[in-house]
C-alpha cells in the first residue's frame, strides 16, 4: 500500500518502532513520511520511487541525495541540513532527521544566502568523484539559443559564436569542487531556530557555487516559482555569500556570476520542470506557443534573464556581445507579445 512505511530491520533497530505515519505531499519521484518512533522524536522517512524513471535512474538519485547528505553533514556549527539517520539502498529508503519549520518570514534571503555559501564551501579537491561533477550548458544549447535569435528574425552579431563558445569552456565545471544542491529553491529550504536547512538533495553534484548564486538573479531557473530579486536586496544576499564563503575558505568565491547567469539562460530544459528536460529543444518552442510552468510562462521566464544578461554584460570583456544579443531578444519577445508579465518580487515568494 502507498500509505505504507517501507521500514527494513536494520532501519527499525535504528529509529525503532513506528507510531501510525503521516504520509505528506512530495514529487512524484518520492514518497515521503513523517514518522513517530515510540518513545522517541520524529522522523522523516523518504523513499525514492521510478516516478516515471527506470530504476537506475531512481537508484542514481537516490545514491546521490544519499552522498549528498553525507558530505552536509560535515558542516561544524549550524547544520545545514538534515542528519541522516538510517538507509536501506534496497529499498531505497532513507531516515531523516526531522526538523520544525519556523515558517514564513519576509526577510528569508540573508540566512539562505549565508546557508548556501556554507553548503558550497564543505567540499573540496580530495572530494572529486563523490559526487557527479555539475551537469551545465552544451554546444546544443549554445546552437539552440543562436536558432532562437534566428527564428526571431533577431540580428547575431559575428562574435557571438565564439563567445559562446569561450563561455562553456569557463563553465567547465572541473576545477570546481563546491558542494552544490542541485534545486535550492523555495520550499527545499526550510527555517530553523539554528539557521536554514536544505532538504532534497536528489540532484546534487560538485561545481562552482556561482552556479547557485546564480539564482538571485537568473530569477531560480530550476524553480517553477520564478521570482526577480533587485536593488539592495540582491545586494545584500550576495554580500553575505561572498563575505561568508571568504570567512569559511580564506579565499574570494572563484569565477565570474555573469559566467553563470549566461549559462543558465542558454539552457532551454531551465524553462520546464525535471520531468520534461532532455525530451526536445525547449528554446525552439518559444517562438511558437509560450508554456507554463508553475504560474510563470516560459516567455516571461527568458524575457528575465535576457534583461538580466543584458544588464550584466554592457562592459564585460567576454560577453559584450552576447549582451547585445540579449537586450535585442529581450525587445523582440516584448514587441510580439506585450502582455508579458515581470517575474513577481522576492517578497511574493509562495511559502509551503
Amino acid at each position: 500500500m502507498p500509505n505504507r512505511v517501507p521500514f527494513n530491520e536494520a532501519v527499525l533497530s535504528t529509529v525503532g518502532t513506528p507510531e501510525p505515519a503521516e504520509l505528506l505531499d512530495s514529487s512524484p519521484r518520492s514518497r515521503v513520511w513523517r514518522v513517530q518512533p515510540a518513545g522517541r522524536r520524529p522522523v522523516i522517512v523518504k523513499q525514492i520511487t521510478d516516478g516515471g524513471d527506470t530504476g537506475a535512474d531512481a537508484n542514481t538519485r537516490f545514491a546521490r541525495e544519499v552522498a549528498g547528505l553525507r558530505l552536509a553533514g560535515r558542516a561544524s556549527g549550524p547544520a545545514v541540513a538534515p542528519a541522516l539517520l538510517a538507509t536501506d539502498p534496497s529499498s531505497r529508503v532513507m531516515v531523516l532527521e526531522h526538523l520544525d519549520d519556523l515558517g514564513r518570514t519576509e526577510d528569508w534571503m540573508p540566512g539562505y544566502a549565508e546557508s548556501l555559501a556554507r553548503l558550497h564551501a564543505l567540499t573540496g579537491p580530495a572530494d572529486a568523484g563523490a559526487l557527479p561533477v555539475w551537469s551545465g550548458p552544451t554546444a546544443t544549447d549554445a546552437e539552440s539559443f543562436l536558432a532562437l535569435a534566428r527564428a526571431l528574425d533577431v540580428p547575431v552579431p559575428s562574435t557571438v559564436p565564439s563567445e559562446l563558445a569561450g563561455l562553456l569552456e569557463r563553465l567547465d565545471p572541473t576545477p570546481h569542487h563546491a558542494l552544490l544542491h542541485g534545486d535550492p529553491c523555495p520550499g527545499n529550504d526550510l527555517r530553523t531556530a539554528e539557521g536554514v536547512r536544505f532538504v532534497d538533495f536528489e540532484r546534487a553534484s560538485l561545481g562552482n557555487g556561482l552556479i547557485e548564486l546564480a539564482y538571485f538573479r537568473i530569477g531560480f531557473p530550476t524553480c517553477w516559482c520564478a521570482m526577480s530579486v533587485t536593488a539592495a536586496p540582491l545586494t545584500e544576499v550576495e554580500d553575505v555569500y561572498r563575505t561568508t564563503w571568504r570567512g569559511l575558505t580564506g579565499k574570494d568565491v572563484p569565477g565570474d556570476l555573469a559566467d553563470a547567469c549566461a549559462g543558465w539562460l542558454i539552457q532551454g530544459d531551465a524553462l520546464v520542470e525535471r520531468a520534461h528536460r532532455g525530451t526536445v529543444d525547449q528554446l525552439a518552442r518559444v517562438p511558437a506557443e509560450d508554456f507554463e510552468w508553475g504560474y510563470i510562462s516560459a516567455r516571461e521566464r527568458l524575457v528575465h534573464r535576457l534583461d538580466v544578461v543584458a544588464g550584466m554584460t554592457r562592459d564585460h570583456d567576454h560577453l559584450h556581445a552576447v549582451g547585445r544579443l540579449s537586450s535585442a531578444l529581450a525587445g523582440r519577445l516584448l514587441e510580439r507579445w506585450p502582455k508579458l508579465r515581470p517575474l513577481p518580487t522576492h517578497a511574493a515568494r509562495p511559502w509551503y
